[in-house]
C-alpha cells in the first residue's frame, strides 16, 4: 500500500508491513535522493553528493539499507553504508567529519519494535528543518503513481565507513573519563537493545571504570516493548546496580538519542532535573556562559538557571532541530528538551544519549554526591520545580472541540489566572503563581499532550487535576 509520507519532528515513521514497507522505503529514499541532487555538494566533494546510510538493530533493518544505497546510486547520489548498528549522533557525527551531503538512518527511536522510520540529516548532521521536510515531501508526491523499483544492479561494492572510532575519540575529548575513574565510580549500562551497544561500556572500560551492563544483545522485539529509557521500564537496570554495588546507571534508547539516568537507591531522575542539572554543571566547571536552550514543555528549572547566571535563555519548539541550530551557530552551551535529549556546545546539533549519560558520570564523580542531593541543593539556591507530563487520548468529536479551544486565550484555568499566552509551540499558559500548562496535539495520532509544572509537589497534583479537566471541560 503506498501512503502519504510526512516528515514529523524527527522523521517518518510507520508500522512494518502496514505502511513501512519496501515500496513505501523506495519512495522516501527517492524523494530524498531527489532533494539531495538539487542541492550544491557540500564544499569539498567536487560536484558529487555522498549520503550516509545507517540504521538502528530493528527488524530488516539491513535490508532497508541496501535498498535505500541501491535507489540512491540510481539517483546518481554515492551511498556510504554504515554495516553496523550505529546511533544516531554518531551518524550525525560522521557526517560532518566526512563532509558528506546528509544521511539516511532506519530508526523508529524509542518507538514500540512494530515501528520503523527514516531520519534524514542534512550536511550539517542536524535532523533536516521543516523547510527541507517540505521539499523532500514535494519529490515523493512527484513521483506520482511512478515507483522507485529496485534496482536492477547493486552499486558495485558500496563504500562502507565504521562510525564508532571517531565518534568516542570526540567524547573523549568532551568527558573528563579521568575524575569518572578517580573517583571509583561503579556504573550500569543498560543499551535497551539498542544502537549504542559496545558504546558507552566501552568507553567506560577503556579508561579503567568498572561498568556492567543488561540488555546488551540484539532482540528486534525490544524485550517486548519499547527501548525507552523511562523509569518503569529500568527495572533490570536497578536490579543490576543493587547486585554489583553500583551507585550510577546510565541508559539509551533504541538509536541512542534518548538518555534515562537511575540514581544511587535505584531513583529515575527525570530528564528535566538531568538537563538543569547539567547546564549547571557545565557553567561550574566548562565557564561556558553563551546561553542555553530548552523546548517550550521543558522544566523552567533552566530558566531560574540562566537567570542566576545571567545567561540568555532560547525557548523553542518542541522537536530537536530548533536546537541544533543553535547549536550550529555556537548560541548555546548546552540544549535539552524534556522528552530526554539533548547535546553541548562544539557537538553535533543532534540528541546524543550517549554523551548525555557520560556527561551525568562524570558530574556526580566531581561533585560527588548524589544526584538526589543535587537536585536538593539546586532547589535550595533556585527554587523547587515539579513538571510533570499526561497524554490523553481523544475521541473524534472531543478532538476537534479541543482543537477549537487551543485557538482561545483563556482567562483561567481551574481557578487559576492566566498571565501569560505562549504559542511558540501548542498552546502554553503560564500562571500568576509562576506555574504553568502547556497543550500540544500529537500529528500522528488523537492524543493531546498536557505538560505542567507547579513550584509545590502538593500544588503539582492540583495543577495536573485542572489542567487535565480543561481539556474536557
Amino acid at each position: 500500500m503506498l501512503t502519504e509520507i510526512k516528515f514529523g519532528t524527527s522523521g517518518w515513521r510507520a508500522i512494518l508491513a502496514d505502511e513501512f514497507t519496501l515500496a513505501n522505503v523506495r519512495r522516501a529514499v527517492g524523494g530524498i535522493a531527489r532533494y539531495v541532487a538539487s542541492q550544491p555538494a557540500p564544499q569539498g566533494q567536487g560536484s558529487s553528493h555522498r549520503v550516509l546510510v545507517g540504521r538502528d538493530p530493528r527488524f530488516l533493518g539491513e535490508r532497508f539499507v541496501a535498498e535505500a544505497a541501491r535507489i540512491l546510486a540510481r539517483n546518481g547520489v554515492t551511498p556510504v553504508v554504515i554495516p553496523e548498528p550505529a546511533p544516531t549522533p554518531a551518524i550525525a557525527y560522521a557526517v560532518r567529519r566526512q563532509k558528506a551531503s546528509g544521511a539516511i538512518n532506519f530508526t523508529a527511536s524509542h518507538n514500540p519494535p512494530e515501528y520503523n522510520g527514516v531520519k534524514f540529516s542534512t550536511a550539517d548532521g542536524a535532523p533536516a528543518l521543516p523547510e527541507v521536510t517540505t521539499k523532500v515531501e514535494d519529490a515523493i508526491r512527484a513521483l506520482g503513481t511512478e515507483q522507485e523499483t529496485a534496482a536492477d544492479t547493486t552499486p558495485d561494492t558500496p563504500e562502507q565507513i565504521d562510525v564508532k572510532p571517531e565518534y568516542l575519540a570526540r567524547l573523549e575529548e568532551l568527558v573528563d573519563f579521568t575524575a569518572i575513574k578517580k573517583a571509583g565510580l561503579k556504573i550500569v549500562f543498560d543499551p535497551f537493545w539498542g544502537a549504542a551497544r559496545g558504546y558507552s561500556s566501552d568507553l567506560l572500560r577503556r579508561h579503567g571504570v568498572e561498568v556492567a551492563t543488561v540488555h546488551d544483545y540484539r532482540d528486534v522485539l525490544f524485550g517486548g516493548h519499547a527501548p525507552e529509557p523511562d523509569g518503569p521500564l529500568l527495572d533490570h537496570c536497578r536490579s543490576k546496580m543493587q547486585e554489583t554495588g553500583a551507585t550510577l546507571g546510565i541508559a539509551t534508547d533504541g538509536d541512542a538519542d534518548r538518555f534515562g539516568i537511575v540514581d544511587a537507591g535505584g531513583w529515575f531522575v527525570q530528564p528535566n532535573y538531568v538537563i538543569a542539572l547539567l547546564f549547571e554543571y557545565l557553567v561550574e566547571t566548562r565557564g561556558w556562559k553563551n546561553g542555553v536552550a530548552k523546548s517550550v514543555a521543558t522544566t523552567n528549572l533552566v530558566n531560574a538557571i540562566a537567570e542566576h547566571y545571567g545567561i540568555q535563555l532560547h525557548e523553542t519548539p518542541v522537536g530537536f532541530k530548533y536546537i541544533g541550530e543553535l547549536i550550529n551557530r555556537d548560541a548555546i552551551a548546552i540544549g535539552g528538551e524534556e522528552s530526554a535529549g539533548l547535546t553541548i556546545r562544539g557537538h553535533v546539533p543532534e540528541k546524543d544519549g550517549v554523551l548525555a549519560g557520560l556527561l551525568v558520570a562524570e558530574m556526580v564523580a566531581r561533585r560527588r554526591t548524589s544526584l538526589k542531593e543535587q537536585l536538593a541543593r539546586a532547589f535550595a539556591k533556585y527554587g523547587s520545580f515539579y513538571p510533570r507530563r499526561e497524554n490523553f487520548r481523544l475521541t473524534g468529536e472531543v478532538k476537534q472541540k479541543f482543537t477549537e479551544k487551543m485557538r482561545q486565550d483563556p482567562a483561567e484555568v481551574g481557578g487559576r489566572k492566566v498571565s501569560r499566552v505562549v504559542r511558540t509551540d501548542g498552546l502554553k499558559l503560564i500562571f500568576e503563581d509562576g506555574s504553568w500548562a502547556c497543550y500540544r496535539m500529537s500529528g500522528t495520532e488523537p492524543v493531546v499532550r498536557v505538560y505542567t509544572e507547579a513550584r509545590s509537589e502538593r500544588d503539582g497534583e492540583a495543577l495536573n487535576q485542572a489542567a487535565q479537566s480543561w481539556v474536557l471541560g
